[in-house]
């Protein structure tokens, strides 16, 4: 019987979701779909990595351990072969090192797969997670060219049993895929490396999820999917009707459905009725008609929009085609998608090709990303090399030795280190504001330090025990924690200055019409109060700013966790009523906000 691997929590993490949902709420998620019966969740992968860190609030490591520390479900991370989870490649001894941190930090199953479908790419991190003692799922990719890639597909599974692969993962990134063909190549896989064969597809029109049911009846043991909602606004196939199909074909993959659909109630609590990123019509049109994945059309799309060029999308994705031809065909998986993507938009744009050359696409033609499916065009080879400048540096993760002395003050672990080889800078800025938040807990005194772990464990004990309430004195102090449906209110006899604060899982006051017609934003949790994402930086907002909605406003620390607070309205900001670094109570007024042009509520 095949089992499904749940992908919500690593989409959650990824634009354009990232930031949707509070952190207590994603771990409330969690736990639902821990006790659902899935084969492992899938947590994080290159767009998680990317979003924390440019985010600049929370470690991506964080993350991990949290969710590993509130669930029994394995965990997966998804990977880039020697790209892992950034846009540079790295060394051998990189890869290792990245594997490693990972699977100390609680991830079970990785699902690498290399975007060239070059199989030698994947042996350094594939030895990794065979000497960590994980399982290694060895993705291959499907985009459809001109090179038969079926054949190759086939000829590459071959390879996999060797590196230690437990499972063999079709993955489709375009949704390209068609039920007949994903039949034919799970069977063909399958004969080919003697291995299981899983899939992960995506796709409009209900092509994904018929995909996986083809591939279920071909013997597909494991599919990946996400809950109702990430399904439909993402174009996923959904673990509910996944489900039921499976079970009606007498395929049962043992998911509760039932916990699914409380697992989509909390999620559309907090972006039911947020507008997310649509995909328009055109826009899917065209990622199907060139076999393209749409968030590149839609890429493309914003930055002719940018230059007024909008009506050259036609010709860039033609272009998009010619380049994929002469560069061997490689599929149009991330980073290489958008490599070849960013050329085709400056060869269209400047009307002359390779006139200017993407540094990344200089490093594909030249082979230091592997090897392509098809032979590179010998005419684009000589048109690099006349083009090459000596004095160009290869842009490449810098070995980790050379980068512990240049991140020394910086990065104080190996986990943090490998965030600055990958993300530079970025990461730079988040390690800053991650030693920030810690030197703010040291200020507080050794009394206020021990009520604080004090509080934290009795709110551990009501959450993890169930029971109602539970109040203790000693030393002077009386705390009580006590659990309502809602919330968890905490009322504690230690001094009114100390920044302690807890997460509340109910959903943030709806903004309250104030008197004198401005709107009060409050605040959705007890916590610390901060202005900027992090010390030295600029606050988010200052009084006179006209916000948009989504727009954050500033952010509530609770117990280690960092949760943004968001404009619901168009509005201007009329008063900032906290001080920053100031703690706050559950209902609060934070912000005074005048909606824009007088517009109701319920009109925006």
């Amino acid at each position: 019987m095949p089992t499904l691997a749940d992908t919500t929590i690593r989409l959650l993490g990824q634009e354009p979701l990232a930031g949707r949902i509070p952190a207590a709420e994603q771990f409330r998620l969690a736990e639902i779909l821990d006790g659902a019966g899935f084969a492992y969740l899938e947590v994080s992968g290159g767009g998680v990595f990317d979003a924390a860190v440019k985010r600049g609030l929370e470690s991506p490591w964080e993350r991990i351990r949290a969710l590993k520390e509130r669930v029994k479900t394995p965990l997966g991370l998804a990977l880039r072969g020697r790209f892992l989870v950034g846009s540079r490649p790295v060394d051998a001894d990189f890869a290792r090192r990245f594997v490693a941190s990972a699977a100390a930090n609680g991830i079970d199953v990785f699902r690498l797969h290399d975007p060239l479908n070059d199989i030698s790419n994947l042996r350094e991190a594939a030895e990794a997670i065979v000497a960590a003692e994980r399982d290694f799922e060895a993705g291959l990719v499907y985009s459809p060219g001109r090179t038969g890639e079926i054949e190759t597909l086939i000829e590459r599974a071959a390879m996999l049993p060797e590196l230690g692969a437990v499972r063999v993962l079709l993955h489709d990134p375009t949704g390209s895929l068609q039920p007949h063909t994903a039949e034919e190549i799970v069977r063909a896989l399958a004969d080919a490396c003697g291995l299981p064969v899983g899939i992960y597809v995506q796709g409009t029109a209900g092509s994904g999820l018929a995909c996986t049911l083809a591939a279920a009846r071909a013997g597909a043991q494991v599919i990946a999917c996400a809950i109702f909602p990430l399904a439909l606004t993402l174009h996923r196939v959904s673990a509910e009707a996944l489900a039921e199909a499976l079970a009606g074909m007498g395929l049962d993959p043992g998911v509760d459905v039932e916990a699914l659909w409380r697992a989509t109630d909390l999620v559309d609590e907090h972006i039911g009725d947020e507008p997310i990123t649509p995909l328009a019509p055109r826009v899917a049109v065209l990622a199907a008609r060139h076999d393209v994945p749409a968030s590149i059309v839609s890429g493309l799309q914003q930055s002719l929009l940018a230059d007024g060029a909008e009506d050259r999308l036609d010709d860039v994705l033609g272009e998009l085609d010619r380049i994929r031809a002469e560069t061997g065909w490689p599929p149009l998986a991330a980073p290489i998608g958008q490599v070849l993507a960013s050329q085709a938009l400056v060869n269209v744009l400047s009307a002359s090709r390779y006139l200017t050359v993407v540094d990344e696409l200089r490093a594909l033609v030249d082979g230091r990303f592997g090897t392509p499916p098809a032979p590179i065009d010998p005419a684009l080879q000589r048109a690099m090399a006349l083009t090459a400048d000596p004095d160009t540096e290869e842009d490449v993760v810098p070995p980790i030795e050379e980068l512990r002395e240049e991140a020394e003050g910086i990065a104080s672990s190996e986990e943090e280190l490998l965030l600055i080889g990958l993300f530079g800078e970025e990461a730079e800025r988040l390690l800053r504001a991650i030693r920030g938040r810690g030197r703010r807990d040291d200020e507080l005194s050794g009394v206020e330090q021990s009520r604080a772990e004090r509080i934290r464990e009795l709110v551990q004990i009501v959450q993890d025990s169930g029971i109602g309430e539970i109040t203790i004195e000693e030393e002077g102090m009386r705390i009580s924690v006590r659990q309502t449906p809602d919330v968890i209110p905490v009322a504690a006899g230690i001094a009114a200055d100390a920044p302690l604060a807890m997460p509340e899982p109910g959903a943030a006051p709806a903004p309250q019409p104030a008197r004198n017609g401005l709107v009060r934003v409050e605040s959705p949790m007890v916590g610390t109060f901060y202005r900027a994402p992090q010390p030295g930086s600029p606050a988010f907002v200052e009084e006179g700013d006209v916000v948009s909605p989504g727009q954050t406003l500033c952010i509530l620390e609770a117990m280690k966790l960092m949760n943004e607070v968001k404009a619901d309205i168009e509005a201007v900001v009329r008063a900032v009523l906290v001080e920053n670094a100031e703690p706050v109570e559950f209902g609060q007024v934070l912000f005074e906000l005048e909606p824009l042009a007088g517009r109701p509520l319920d009109a925006v």
